[in-house]
Order: C-alpha cells, then structure tokens, then sequence
C-alpha cells in the first residue's frame, strides 16, 4: 500500500482538489523569491493596488510598511494586530497636495471574492531559526493565511496527531510564518482538522458538512473537509466573522468557530432579516449545552453589524449570575464586536442617577439606566439585561424597530403570551414574554438554549418562532465538541424510607405546577417536611459516608480529581460541608461551600459563604486544574453556564427536572483530554425526571442518551473490554499479580510488556492498545460497579499499556524516566490495589535510562524479559542515532546502518533474543565512544563531524599525518564559520560559491588523493548539514524566539475558553 499512496500523492490530491475550487497553483521552487519572508511579495503588491485604487502610493507604502514590522512582541499579539488589519483595515496617514489625510488600506475586498488572488502553494522554503517547508500553503492576497500539514494515509506509525505536533515545531523554528496565519490544518485523509495558533491538539475541530446539513456526518470525507471550509467565499467569510480573539487574563486566546456554529448563525442572520420585516420572530436556535452556544452569541452579534446595517443589540437572562457570565464573554471579545458591551444597573435613571453621572470622578463608571440608554442612541450598542427589569413597570421602553433581542436560555421564563384571570380575586396576570414584547414592540427577538423544554403553556417556539438550527447532544459528540454523560444510582445506599420517597414523588409534582401560586403555598408545608426527612442527622451522616466512599475510591484519582455535590438547600448544603470536615478534617482547602447568602444567616455561615470576592476567588480555584480545591457543594450557583471542562462527577442530592436538570448535569459534558464521559450519582431519585427531560430532545437523542444507566451502558462495555484484553494474554500467567506480594506484582508486570513486545505479537500488541485504552475510559465510569478482583485485573492491563506504549514511542518525545514511570503505576495501581508497597520495575535502577551508563547496560543485558530489553535499547538506540542524524553525517549513516542491519536480522529470525542484545549492547559501546573520540583528538562535536568526514574513506590516514587533517578540519570549520550567512538555500549560485571555496581549500591541501574523489561529495554533504542547523546562529542571537509547550494548554475552537490543560 504505501508504495502506491504515499504522502506525496495525498499532497498533489488536496492541490488538485484547491485548484478545482480555482485556486491558482503555485510549485515553489520556480519563485525567484527571498526566503526569510514568509509572504509572497509579488501577488500582495498587486493585490493591495488594486483592491485600493483610489489610496495614494504613499498610503500603500505606509499600509505595506506596517504590514511587514511588527513590534517586538509575543507571536499572539503580532496574530492578534494581524487579525485586526485583515478583517478591518490597517489605519494610514497620507499627505494630499500637502495636506494630511488618514484613511483606511484593506488587505481584502470581502464584497468583491473575485478580486482577491487565491494562490495554493506547496514546497515552499522559509529560513528562520531553521530552514522549515510545511507541506501545503494558501496564500490570500499574497499572505499566508492557512498551513496545512499533512501525514501519510499509509504508514501506520504517522497520523493527523503528528501533524499537530510539527505545526507546533514550526511555530518554534518559524514563527514569522505565523504572524500572518489565520487557520492550521492537520491532516492525514482519514482525519483531517483545522484550529488555530493557540488550539490545544483537543480543540482542532473537524468540519462536517459543505451546506450545513448535520444528517450523516459522523464521518466526514477530506474532501468534504476541503470544499466545506476553503472555498472561495466561504474562506473570506470564515477569516472576516468567524475568527476572534478571546482575552482570557493575560492570555489571549483564538478561537475559530466549529462548522456548526458557522451555519447556525448565518441560518440566524437570514432568519432575522426576515422577522425585521415581518412578524419580529426571529426563531431559536437550539445548540446542547457545551457546544460553544455563547460564542456563536458573539459571531451572531458581530455579523448582525454589516447584515442590518448597526442595530442596537439588547441580550436578555433571567439570572444575575448569568447577565455576569455572559457578560464577560462579550467582553472579552470586545475588539472583535468593535465595541464595548455595557450592563443595565436599573431600568430608568432616577434624578439622583442623573446629577451622579453628571459629576462622575475619573475611572468611575456611570450608573446605567435601560431606558435612557436605549433613547440616548439610534443606533449600535450592545445592552445586557436581566428580565426582571422589565417586570418592574409596563411602560413603554422604544419603539425603534432596529433593535434586536437575543434572549439566553430561551426556554427558561420566556412564556406567556397570554394574560391569565385569577379566578377569586379578578387580578389579570401578563406573562413576561408579554411584558416584555409590550415594552419594545418594534424589536426583533431570537432565542437561544441548550435545553428545549416544551410544556403545554410555556412552548419557547410559540414565543420565538421555529427553529433556525438544532444541534443535537449525538452530534456535538460525534463531534468531540461536548462528552457523554453517565449516570449512577446511589439512592438505595441512604436506604430511605417509603414515606420519604413518596415525599419526593410529590415535590417532583409541585414542581411541573411551579406556575400557580395555590400549589406553590400548599408546597410549603410539605417542603418543611422533605427539609427535615433530607436534613436528618442520620441520613446527611450516610450520605456523606457513601460520597466519600464513592470519591475517594473511585473519582479521586481521575483526570484532575474535580467533583460536584448539589445539595437540597442552603442549610443542608452546610451540613454537609460540616461532616465531610469533621470527618476529614484537613480537607479545609480541598472542599468549598459556593451559594447565596442572607441578612438572616447564622454568623458562622458568613465566613464560609463569604462576599462576592470570596465566590469569585473560588470560581477561579476551581477551574483551575492544579489547585488544592477539588470538590464544590453547590445549591443553585454554578449549575447554568458555570464551565469547569475537567469535572468529571457531580453527586446530585436535590430533586430537579426538566431544563433545570439538563442545565446541571451538563456541567460535566465538556470535553478534556482523555475524559470518557462525565459522571452523574444520583442519591434522589432523577431517573425518571431525566427521561422525562429528554422527551423533547431529538429522535435520536432520545435513543442513543435516553439511558444514560452505567449499570447497562458502561458496565457491559467494560467486561467485553476486559475479555478481550484476556484473550490477547492467552498464554500467561499473570495470577501473580492478583494476589502476590508487591515484587510479585512487579514481576508479573514487567514480564507482561516483555510477553505482548514479541516479535510475532505486533498485531496483538497494536490490538492490546487500542482496547487497553477503552478498557481504562470504560472502567473510569463503572468502577464503583466493578467487583475488586476485576478493577485489579483492568489495573494490571493499564500498567502493562502504559509501559508499552511508551517504550513503543520511537519519537524524539520525552526520554524514559524510571522514577516517573514508576510513580505513574504506582499511582495507578493505589486507585484499584489497596497497597502500601512500591513497585519498582526495574530492579535496582533508579536513575533516568542512559546510553552511556555501564551500569545500565549491565543491567539491560542480565534482564530476564529478552524482548523488553530488545524494544527499550532500540528505542534508546534510535533517539541516539536522530541527535547525530543533525550534526554528524558520517556517524549517523554508520549507526543507522548498523541498527537496521541488526534489527532486519532479528525480525527476520536470523539472530535469537540473546544475540540481537549483544548486537546493540555492542552499538551502544561504539555510540559512547564516539562521543569521547573529539575530546581525545582536542575537537569540539562539529570540528569532529568534519573530520569523520574527510577521514571516511580509511585508506585516507595513509597519505596524511594525523595532525595534517586536524588542520584541514579546523581550516574548514573556521572558513564555514566565517561565512555562515551566506543562505545555501537561496540560490544555486551562493551554493556553487561555497562549493569553489571549500574545494579551494581542500585543494590547497592536495586533498583528495588521487582516485578518492568521492570522498569530496562526503565532506560536501556534511558541510550543507552544518550550515543547515547553524546557517541562522547570528539572527536568533538578535531576534527574539518563541517556544510553545506540546501540551494543550491553549485552547480553542468552538466553545468559550477556560484555562485548563495546563
């Protein structure tokens, strides 16, 4: 296969699919260009002319001038002042018979696609810290906008991961580059992705669909990647409305809407054109909860700008805590809507309001009021407003009909059209929504939710009119946007009484009728009831004891150890706070109490509730993956639009439904990772309320997470995982570990790797990966189910994989540190194995594997587990062989030389376990040596890299002295020294320079002899390798370089950013 299909071939696919989209294809190589500028002059000077025709040339000038210098400053702010000029314009002053002018340059002519170039360029050389050459470029205007790196579809060892890695490499070694990139691509035909310069490997996004059209996309084409994404127009409108920068702290992070948020909202934008000019309906638009639904708030609030001509925009919540949160998610993302969010204080401003904002100090914000701020504008604006303000009085608020009202959480309070007659007192009661359209009756309204609740009377289309575009919970899966969400009963463990349980039947009753306000008194009295039942000593005492049991044993150990518990009410919450401290009594870091306070609190409440600072601070602990605080005891704060993408278990002690329900199980769906899925323990009862709740969620919604119960989903899938890890050990013996002392276990271990790294087990060995992982994601949602000896077992499997495929690793990853290693099983195995001794893998070895440590190789060659010992020197070996592979030409051809004779040998059955050991214990020796061979020949590592050079032919030494050719070498390397800068890259001619000037000098020294003229072409190539790696020394002195960790700690496509991964 991969004779037939190579990387190669996938590269001219994807440009021969660029060019059917009428991209001009560009072969590098034939460009007379200069190769320290990422940009491709030529078509930018005539593009910017003649996308401006009317600017001056010294507007054009001073638009190119900035275009090209950058201050000083990280590579995503230069991204970020990039971003601006290209959606924007860059700002120019120009001098116009004299007088000065200022005006705008665009870079793009966003209304005109044709009068854009659009080049697709492969090939492409860029010198920097290193030279580098991504695979494919697209060039808009002459700046490279998007990179796109590809893996070959066969060979097993690469795939799109990789890919992410190298675009991160490039942005270390090319960083220039990525000042003018708007959009990375990974791809190796099977998966292929696109993020952006802070997107963690987790955040590239797929794009599944060429015309928004969501049905049949669980596997998405390349070409559908392709066409979906890049053609012409779509690709400007991508770059112009749906790239933005989010400020997270002193982070910025870029975010690229996911394919179902680009469709959703343009869906959005036509459907409000049309409400402005009929019945003011604009639709809802029903995104499941963690797919992003608050960004695609700020993309549709930012294309509404150009499409109706600068409405004013009014978002309305039904909570305070909510109006805050997105709030600042607006915010954040001010520069790209072009203006700042503001927040309504009161619905009108008092006269007292108004002489304060009169004489406001410096820095001090005024007082907002709704109305006033509404009358004091005919245009732009973006309001943010909780609906109680609008309760407050019937009064008319405008009547401007170019205002545009996105409700969040549109199922949530936003009904009643109707007016309701109570029956005894005559009183006529308006709904909100009434209230609320009587208060702006020109304006158009658009509704947004995660969770669409229909009820006989509260039915959120009757409000907003039809859906505009439904993203359903198996899509945003599908996806990777959001997590499965499980669920584990636990009720039966408070064994709670049937008068108690019928009392919770009942408060599920009140609340379907929560609307009457009769039901709601009569509700009261029993609630004092369920308070006392669920407040008892006794049952808060069980339930503390079986969440401890449950989290400790089970959850702890997982992911970052992040956990919910939802308590019932206000006082319960703190009782249960209390007793998990009386009985784990340093838990004061690791456990919070987060919920509103009251005048009436008891005073020892109020140290622990705290001030808004206080909540505010524990929010920013929480999210935080590497603080002490772990576990949350919530009542009704943080369970809507709260994201913490690392929480995994939410422990639910309070009867919910409906959309309150979905709210709050939603907070464990987001994604992180290697999350499985989240976890939902139930000690009330929800069962029925969440299938209840997911009656108008989509057909297949209903089917695939109607039953969520891990006892029949995760459970089953985790034995068949398990079964099938059994079958691939067929043949060992690995009881020892069940029941053996801690040596025993290790024992069993080590000699598991050394059984499934046999020669004749790599398809087994592949296999054992792939179902060793799912067996631990399985296991991490139903181990509290799982019977001892069968979470011991899955311990065992998931030390072997961890092992493995580490030692599998052949990447210039990180190197084999026995102490982490051992740690991470210890760790591991302390999760399922109640043990108090240390496993030690590798006898008495205690130090980081080294090459060139007698000892270790001592050790290596007495190891019982032959193929253990084969598979760890190769990897060692090879590591080795990559350094010399950039430094010294000779020796690296030698090494791997000899690595691939030996192992061509051992998997070919001519050389035993034994032998093949010898083999490589022997290179090991050579490798060791030769790094000490410079010191004894008084070299440094690249005088001696040339000298092995000159020296490769043996018979050389028999016509020069030793010190002869240490001489030449020395000359040699000074020579190359002295005009490193000139770029081999450039041209053939610098290149035949050089050559002339390094044959001069060997000439001069009567080298080669004669008949040995081969031996010039070593030196030669040697010489291109040095100036290679050290062609840029003097300019990375100079300039400043930017290092980007490999872990994904930058996050993001599709969905609001929160730091994690870090």
């Amino acid at each position: 296969m991969s004779d037939f299909y190579t990387e190669a071939d996938y590269e001219k696919s994807v440009i021969e699919l660029f060019q059917n989209m009428d991209y001009r294809y560009v072969y590098a190589p034939d460009l007379e260009r200069d190769f320290r500028s990422p940009l491709y002059e030529e078509e930018l000077d005539d593009s910017i002319r003649r996308i401006n025709p009317d600017m001056p040339e010294d507007a054009i000038a001073d638009a190119l001038y900035k275009l090209k210098n950058f201050e000083n400053a990280e590579l995503v702010l230069k991204n970020a002042l990039f971003m601006d000029y290209i959606q924007h314009g860059i700002q120019v002053r120009y001098f116009v018979k004299g007088e000065e002018r200022s005006g705008l340059v665009y870079l793009v002519d966003y209304k005109n696609p044709d009068n854009n170039s659009f080049v697709v360029a492969n090939q492409w050389t860029f010198v920097e810290n290193s030279n580098k050459r991504p695979d494919i470029l697209l060039f808009l205007n002459g700046m490279p906008v998007v990179l796109i790196e590809l893996k070959s579809p066969s060979r097993e060892e690469t795939d799109a991961s990789e890919a992410y890695t190298q675009i991160r490499n490039y942005m270390h070694e090319i960083p220039s580059m990525f000042i003018y990139n708007c959009i990375c691509v990974m791809s190796d035909h099977l998966t292929s992705k696109a993020g952006t310069i802070t997107s963690g490997e987790d955040r590239f996004m797929e794009w599944k669909t060429k015309d928004g059209n969501y049905e049949n996309s669980q596997y998405a084409q390349f070409d559908t990647f392709f066409e979906g994404m890049f053609e012409k127009e779509r690709l400007l409108d991508i770059i112009k409305n749906f790239i933005c920068f989010s400020n997270e702290g002193s982070k910025q992070i870029k975010i690229l809407a996911g394919y179902h948020q680009y469709f959703a909202v343009n869906k959005a934008i036509l459907s409000t054109k049309h409400a402005t000019e009929t019945d003011g309906k604009g639709g809802v638009f029903w995104h499941t909860q963690g797919s992003g639904k608050s960004l695609s708030m700020v993309f549709y609030a930012h294309c509404l700008q150009d499409a109706l001509d600068s409405p004013t925009i009014v978002v309305i919540t039904d909570r305070n805590d909510l109006d805050d949160q997105l709030y600042g998610q607006f915010a954040k993302c001010s520069k790209f809507l072009r203006q700042e969010p503001v927040h309504a204080d009161k619905r009108k401003l008092s006269d007292e309001d108004k002489e304060h904002n009169a004489h406001l100090r410096k820095g001090e914000k005024p007082i907002i009021g709704l109305m006033d701020w509404l009358n004091g504008r005919k245009a732009n604006g973006i309001i943010f407003t909780t609906m109680q303000k609008f309760e407050e009085s019937f009064e008319c608020l405008s009547e401007r009909r170019n205002i545009i009202v996105m409700a969040d959480e549109a199922h949530r309070g936003q009904y009643g059209l109707k007016e309701k007659v109570d029956a005894k007192t005559g009183e006529i009661k308006i709904g909100t929504a009434r209230i609320i359209r009587n208060t702006l009756p020109s304006a158009t309204y658009i509704g947004f939710t995660g969770t669409p609740i229909s009820m006989i009377d509260r039915n959120t289309r009757e409000v907003f009119g039809d859906y505009i575009d439904i993203y359903d919970m198996t899509q945003a899966v599908e996806d990777g946007a959001t997590r499965p969400v499980y669920y584990e009963s636990r009720v039966i463990k408070l064994k709670l009484d049937e008068h108690t349980l019928k009392l919770i039947d009942q408060e599920y009753d009140i609340m379907a009728n929560n609307a009457d306000p009769e039901v709601i008194e009569k509700s009261k009295k029993q609630l004092g009831q369920m308070e006392a039942i669920l407040g008892n000593d006794k049952t808060i005492a069980s339930l503390v004891d079986d969440i401890l049991d449950h989290y400790e044993n089970y959850r702890e150990n997982l992911l970052t150890g992040k956990a919910m518990i939802v308590a019932y009410s206000r006082p319960i919450a703190m009782k249960i706070y209390e007793r998990i401290l009386q009985l784990r009594p340093s838990w004061t870091e690791k456990i919070a109490v987060v919920m509103t306070g009251s005048n009436k609190d008891p005073e020892e409440w109020n140290k622990i509730i705290g001030n808004k600072r206080h909540k505010d601070e524990l929010a920013k602990q929480f999210k935080d993956n590497d603080s002490p605080l772990k576990i949350a005891i919530v009542v009704d704060m943080w369970l809507t639009g709260f994201d913490v993408p690392s929480l995994a278990t939410m422990y639910i002690y309070k009867p919910m439904q409906g959309y309150n329900l979905m709210q709050a199980i939603a907070r464990v769906n987001r994604v992180f990772g290697d999350k499985e899925g989240g976890l939902v323990v139930d000690y009330v009862g929800i069962a029925a309320a969440l299938k209840q709740a997911m009656n108008d969620y989509t057909a297949r919604d209903k089917k695939n997470y109607g039953d969520t119960d891990i006892a029949k989903v995760a459970y089953p899938k985790f034995l068949e995982k398990l079964s099938v890890c059994r079958d691939l050990f067929h043949g060992y013996d690995y009881s020892k570990f069940m029941n053996g002392t801690d040596l025993e276990r290790s024992k069993a271990i080590s000699g598991a790797v050394n059984f499934i790294v046999a020669v004749d087990k790599a398809d087994d060995r592949e296999l054992f990966l792939k179902e060793g992982l799912l067996l631990k994601q399985a296991l991490s949602l139903c181990a509290s189910l799982a019977e001892r000896d069968l979470r011991v077992e899955a311990a065992f499997f998931e030390s072997v994989r961890v092992l493995v495929t580490r030692l599998m690793n052949q990447g210039e990853g990180k190197k084999i540190s026995l102490p982490e290693m051992n740690a991470r099983i210890n760790n591991l195995l302390k999760a399922s194995v109640q043990s108090d001794g240390v496993i030690n893998l590798f006898s008495d070895i205690d130090k980081e594997f080294s090459l060139f440590d007698p000892k270790f190789l001592e050790e290596v060659s007495k190891m019982k587990e032959k193929n253990l010992a084969v598979e760890l020197l190769k990897k060692l070996i090879a590591e080795q062989v990559k350094v010399y592979r950039h430094t010294n030409v000779v020796k690296s051809e030698k090494f791997s030389e000899i690595i691939q004779r030996t192992m061509n040998a051992y998997l070919n059955g001519m050389l035993t376990n034994e032998q093949v050991i010898e083999e490589l214990l022997n290179l090991a020796k050579q490798i060791a040596a030769a790094h000490k061979e410079g010191d004894q020949l008084g070299l440094t590592a690249d005088e001696l890299a040339f000298y092995d050079a000159l020296t490769k032919p043996q018979a050389i030494k028999d016509f020069y002295e030793n010190e002869e050719l240490i001489a030449i070498t020395k000359e040699l390397a000074d020579t190359l020294r002295k005009n490193r800068t000139i770029d081999w890259q450039k041209r053939d001619s610098a290149r035949a320079r050089m050559r002339m000037m390094i044959k001069r000098l060997l000439k001069k020294h009567r080298y080669p002899p004669e008949g040995m003229d081969d031996a010039v072409q070593t030196v030669m190539t040697q010489c291109e390798l040095w100036t290679d790696n050290n062609d840029m020394e003097l300019s990375q002195k100079s300039s400043k370089v930017y290092t980007y960790s490999l872990e994904p700690e930058l996050s993001k496509v599709a969905e609001e950013q929160v730091p994690y991964g870090k």
